[in-house]
């Protein structure tokens, strides 16, 4: 697949038009929506696979059908995921090379109580 092209086929132009409607109703454009969506540029530009602008749809829907006591539904942000994920593994390497006693000591001052395994 050639750089920056579409894994699959268009999406029509009632798709790009309703999705353009749900996006409106939120304050965004595609170009404005870029980056709280995660769009690459070509998506900023309008330019959707069938599968893409049913899936934004299908989100942007459950979003716009949420109560105000449902949680509103995230659209998270590609780089910043990428980044929680690199700390999260970052976290679990550190953790692993601190002695359980230090662990179980840490703990104990924070209020929790420690049980020792069998």
């Amino acid at each position: 697949m050639t750089f920056g092209q579409q894994s699959g086929p268009p999406a029509s132009t009632k798709q790009i038009a309703y999705l353009l409607s749900l996006l409106e109703a939120e304050g965004y454009d595609f170009a404005t929506g870029r980056h709280h969506y995660g769009f690459n540029q070509r998506q900023a530009r309008g330019k959707f696979s069938v599968s893409e602008a049913s899936e934004l749809i299908d989100q942007l829907v459950a979003r716009a059908e949420a109560g105000p006591d449902d949680a509103p539904a995230v659209f998270e942000d590609p780089k910043a995921a990428k980044a929680q994920a690199k700390l999260d593994s970052d976290r679990s390497t550190l953790l692993r090379g601190i002695p359980a006693e230090m662990l179980a000591d840490e703990l104990q001052r924070r209020g929790w109580a420690v049980i020792p395994p069998s």
